[in-house]
């Protein structure tokens, strides 16, 4: 097997593993989390220094997407089947 075709097969794969649902729900939940995180730090925030999380803006978006992703990892979407396609059962 040539390095392109295995470059080629490699990327394909990467592809189809990015393209999925669960992975797509899972970035997004990363996203929206480090937003919150941010988001919790800007508004609720700690003055005084003595909070752990809230006192610095990387830790506390460090928290939040972790948080993000977490909670959108608990949910999982089942991939649909050619089978289970509505379209192509009624055509």
């Amino acid at each position: 097997m040539s390095d392109s075709q295995n470059n080629n097969d490699t990327f394909t794969k990467l592809k189809n593993r990015l393209t999925s649902r669960n992975i797509q729900k899972n970035i997004a939940g990363l996203i929206l989390g480090a937003l919150g995180g941010f988001l919790y730090y800007r508004l609720v925030g700690c003055n005084s220094g003595g909070c752990a999380i809230t006192s610095n803006p990387y830790i506390s978006i460090l928290w939040g997407a972790a948080m993000g992703y977490l909670l959108a990892d608990i949910f999982k979407i089942r991939e649909k089947t050619k089978a289970e396609d509505p379209a192509e059962k009624n055509s």
